[in-house]
């Protein structure tokens, strides 16, 4: 099962964190966001999966798949 998860702002990406951390893959939606905040998002993401040796796909110019 992939938890698909669109955040609205970077205070909302909390939810992404929780669900990969409980090993679920997460398809993260940033299309409601600036660019600055979907960078920082990413960002965030990036040294969530290489914490936990997990593998991040770019699926879209603003959607990514992060496997744990």
């Amino acid at each position: 099962m992939v938890k698909s998860l669109r955040p609205q702002n970077y205070n909302e990406v909390l939810y992404v964190g929780h669900f990969f951390r409980k090993g679920m893959p997460v398809l993260m939606d940033l299309s409601d966001v600036s660019d600055d905040e979907a960078k920082q998002i990413v960002d965030f993401a990036t040294g969530l999966v290489f914490g936990r040796g997990g593998a991040m796909d770019r699926v879209d110019r603003k959607l990514f798949l992060l496997e744990p």
